[in-house]
């Protein structure tokens, strides 16, 4: 069985949903991730407890998301020596801008790398590209993987071209007016 090198933290079961691309992405590449809830306000202890044994386990990134107050990131980072990846989420009547600032702004010494709100895709694209500093194979899977978006760029500017601006709208795949 395949070492697993990173946790998904999310603050609350409602994130599920936005950071379950994290989980699809990770399992593009292929690699062991394990997913767990823990709130840095309503279950401090459990979350250091679970950050110290993910270090010892062998958890080499920890991506941490959570809205509003948004501190989990920076909880996580203050105990976990290795890189953290915060994903503010969505949400109250700030809509995401409040998480975004929780996670961003951290003091000096507890670095957070931050993603934009509801970007658990690369977040998790992003630990890929860590964890491939160490790993060849992993590498080589990004190099095919950003090939294959710059393909899909060069695909929709030829239909663009082909068809025009205003077909392309209606065509399959199109953009939505």
């Amino acid at each position: 069985m395949k070492k697993v090198l990173v946790a998904i933290i999310l603050g609350s079961d409602s994130d599920l949903t936005v950071m379950s691309e994290a989980a699809k992405t990770l399992e593009e590449f292929d690699v062991n991730y394990e997913i767990t809830i823990s709130s840095a306000h309503r279950s401090p202890e459990k979350t250091i407890k679970y950050i110290e044994k993910s270090y010892k386990s062998g958890i080499r990134v920890i991506i941490a998301a959570a809205g509003l107050a948004a501190h989990l990131a920076g909880v996580v980072a203050a105990h976990f020596p290795l890189p953290v990846i915060g994903v503010p989420l969505k949400g109250g009547a700030l809509l995401g801008v409040d998480s975004l600032y929780s996670t961003v702004q951290m003091p000096p010494g507890v670095p957070v790398a931050t993603v934009g709100i509801d970007n658990a895709k690369n977040a998790a694209l992003l630990a890929v590209q860590i964890l491939a500093t160490a790993d060849k194979k992993l590498e080589k899977k990004l190099i095919e993987y950003k090939k294959g978006l710059s393909q899909g760029v060069e695909k929709k500017a030829e239909k663009l071209k082909k068809i025009g601006w205003k077909n392309y709208f209606a065509s399959p795949g199109g953009v939505k007016k």
